[in-house]
């Protein structure tokens, strides 16, 4: 243990592609002794010429610090790199960086916790280059006694933010939050696809396009506090007349190369709760 405790400054980055080399450069040039480990040694030789200390091995790296850093491209990378971990990791706080599933948040942490280490699970909501400043967003879960200890370093990356002690929590809400943004742009091309084929002026689309974009942000406050209340007012309309719409919409996108964004199940609900006499509420009851 004393090891760690002298090491308490002390990181290392297993993993040295874009995040992970903006996670070791950003903590480089605040002072912090930084060991690195890829699997690909030249891909981290820039690293080492700014400063970082290269390990032979994995083991080596985790050896020499008492905060890791797996900023790795996907899970079945973490699991590689944790299986040659074979080491007691008492002392230490472990932070799988990459994005993942719940499930794989979930496995990641017990392997981790096992060996004795505390584990930290993050969702980037960042490009490298935003890496230690204000606009990037990273999220963690998992220990709060570690994420309390480690703070400060992880401050430097972003403003942290702990989002829950269940292990998946930040992957829930990293892959959540990627789903909004999929949903919105494919959303959008499905309209730009239907309206060009039309032969609409696609520009002057756009434009009322960014408007009905608005609405959606607008109503978010709105639409968090029926889901929390368990009330849906009909709004604009209620399921009756959102179901027209709907059928209409999946008539319009029949065939298209992105497919109807998943109408067919939203008729399906909004069918099942008009027969159960909720015609009258409005779209939020979907989710209810």
């Amino acid at each position: 243990m004393s090891g760690i405790e002298n090491s308490a400054a002390r990181v290392a980055v297993i993993g040295t592609g874009a995040i992970g080399s903006a996670v070791a450069y950003r903590l480089l040039r605040s002072g912090h002794d930084v060991t690195v480990w890829n699997r690909t040694e030249s891909r981290a030789t820039d690293l080492v010429a700014a400063g970082a200390l290269p390990a032979r091995s994995i083991r080596e790296a985790v050896a020499a610090s008492s905060l890791v850093f797996l900023t790795l491209k996907d899970f079945a990378a973490v699991e590689q790199c944790l299986a040659q971990i074979d080491m007691d990791l008492s002392g230490r706080t472990v932070v799988g960086m990459y994005t993942g599933t719940a499930s794989e948040a979930r496995v990641a942490a017990r392997r981790v916790t096992s060996a004795g280490a505390h584990y930290l699970d993050a969702g980037i909501q960042a490009s490298p280059e935003m890496i230690g400043t204000d606009t990037a967003t990273i999220l963690y879960s998992g220990s709060s006694y570690a994420f309390e200890q480690h703070r400060t370093i992880l401050g430097l990356l972003s403003t942290p933010r702990l989002v829950g002690e269940a292990p998946e929590a930040a992957a829930v809400w990293d892959l959540a939050l990627f789903g909004v943004w999929y949903d919105a742009q494919l959303g959008l091309l499905r309209a730009l696809e239907t309206a060009r084929a039309a032969g609409v002026d696609v520009v002057e689309f756009s434009r009322t396009a960014s408007t009905q974009l608005g609405h959606v942000v607008a109503a978010v406050p709105a639409t968090v506090s029926e889901m929390q209340r368990a009330t849906y007012p009909p709004g604009p309309a209620d399921l009756t007349e959102h179901l027209t719409v709907v059928r209409h919409l999946i008539a319009l996108r029949a065939d298209r190369r992105l497919g109807d964004g998943g109408l067919a199940e939203v008729a399906a609900r909004v069918e099942a709760l008009i027969a159960d006499g909720h015609g009258g509420e409005g779209l939020t009851a979907t989710v209810g």
